[in-house]
């Protein structure tokens, strides 16, 4: 008769080569993350809107790629809305055209295609500062000017 350690074992295995165990993982932390958020809805910062979208590309990738329990963690801890915005609005947000074969994948992979392939100015991407504050490790950094 099999004992109880070798039982566990068992099901782990089983449930490891369904590829159910990691699921379940994730849907445990979601809820904890949930429960967690539903207490303490007031400590969360508002969202700002650069934020707010980045969230939205990461959520829109995570949910293509059937990574909804990590999606829903994302959702509840940083007070992203329960409903998804609006594609062709994230779009015109990002300053992003579309084509009917780009409209099959998340947004983020238009992006990162178009970085990857573009060749323009040496393959350097001029970036702008954000609206976000500085963070505290940035004011300890110098510049050699």
């Amino acid at each position: 008769m099999a004992t109880i350690t070798e039982l566990k074992c068992a099901v782990r295995e089983t449930l490891e080569s369904r590829g159910v165990l990691g699921q379940l993982k994730a849907r445990i932390r979601a809820e904890v993350f949930s429960a967690l958020e539903d207490k303490r809805p007031s400590e969360r910062p508002q969202l700002s809107h650069e934020n707010l979208l980045i969230n939205e590309l990461i959520r829109e990738y995570l949910e293509f790629n059937k990574y909804k329990y990590t999606a829903s963690v994302l959702t509840a801890e940083s007070g992203q809305p329960e409903v998804p915005l609006d594609r062709q609005f994230l779009a015109h947000e990002l300053n992003v055209a579309e084509d009917a074969s780009s409209k099959s994948v998340p947004l983020l992979y238009g992006l990162v295609s178009h970085f990857v392939n573009n060749d323009d100015s040496g393959g350097k991407v001029f970036l702008r500062g954000s609206s976000l504050p500085p963070g505290p490790s940035s004011s300890t950094h110098g510049t050699d000017a």
